[in-house]
């Protein structure tokens, strides 16, 4: 079967899809998010997404808003037969869901209709979800509402963070869609509804997400910090700077208070709630990553 796709996705997550569709169909232009200044320099960076299609050798366009008229145009001159969508960062209108015959479909890092939404991995860990997975679906005008084509699941860890949940449902992704096509495309395969009422949603994280709030469990806390991790981030206030916590881990002890800063086994702590939230890495201002204990060392106020 000689079906035309193009592809749409930006960061990592996308990768594997688009590796295992350029390995089995073909992919007639791939679609992602402009260039954009990053890190200290400002430096323009390229998506990843861009990285891998120059590597295999595929059109590529960026437009800054897909419904821009020179992007509708770049679509038609495609004349995809599908478009595959993974972690693409925009929406989708009826002039682009309806354009090729067989749809859109997108590779969603939740099990539907649990997690609608932009950030789902990192909502599955921030609720202490104990499993989580990808679904196929095809795309409708609504916020992740289509019909079901396909899902897998795997296991939450309990050390899960969302960095490392993110490139095994990447992978589970792309397997996933390369399993699922050939049933689709035949027409052999029928979507299913999602049930509405089971329906979870997740908004689009931000940099003041991030701040710890020691009114919350310690368990909270600490799935907290795993769920943004590496973005974006979590951090306390002590005294007038920032310190980023990359590691921790709640302990079941007696709280000396609410955002009380202690020190236990060892370590640096602050009271929540319930319990204590044990900083096993953190980062103050301007300097490199440290294990706790490392910390205490050049913070002897830290508990006074």
């Amino acid at each position: 079967m000689d079906i035309r796709i193009v592809f749409m996705g930006s960061p990592d997550f996308s990768l594997p899809a688009l590796r295992a569709l350029a390995e089995n169909y073909r992919v007639v232009g791939v679609v992602t998010q402009p260039d954009r200044p990053a890190g200290r320099g400002r430096e323009l960076k390229i998506p990843p997404v861009k990285e891998l299609a120059q590597e295999l050798g595929l059109p590529i366009m960026q437009p800054t808003r897909l419904k821009a008229p020179q992007a509708i145009e770049q679509l038609k001159a495609w004349n995809p037969d599908l478009i595959v969508v993974a972690a693409f960062g925009q929406i989708l209108r009826p002039g682009v869901l309806d354009l090729p015959q067989h749809g859109c479909i997108n590779v969603h890092a939740s099990l539907l209709p649990r997690w609608r939404g932009a950030a789902p991995i990192n909502a599955a860990i921030l609720h202490g979800d104990d499993k989580t997975g990808v679904t196929i679906m095809k795309m409708d005008p609504g916020l992740d509402t289509g019909p079901i084509l396909s899902k897998s699941e795997i296991s939450i860890q309990a050390d899960e963070t969302a960095g490392s949940l993110s490139p095994k449902l990447a992978q589970l992704g792309g397997d996933l869609l390369i399993e699922t096509l050939p049933a689709y495309l035949s027409g052999e395969m029928t979507p299913q509804p999602q049930d509405d009422s089971l329906a979870t949603y997740v908004r689009m994280l931000k940099r003041t997400d991030g701040e710890l709030d020691f009114n919350e469990p310690a368990e909270a806390l600490a799935r907290r910090v795993r769920a943004f991790n590496p973005w974006p981030g979590t951090y306390l206030i002590w005294g007038d700077q920032r310190l980023k916590v990359h590691n921790a881990h709640a302990l079941s002890a007696t709280s000396p208070g609410v955002g009380v800063f202690t020190i236990q086994e060892g370590c640096p702590a602050v009271g929540a709630s319930d319990g204590l939230l044990m900083l096993d890495e953190v980062q103050p201002s301007g300097k490199r990553s440290m294990p706790g204990d490392t910390f205490l060392r050049g913070a002897r106020d830290w508990s006074s």
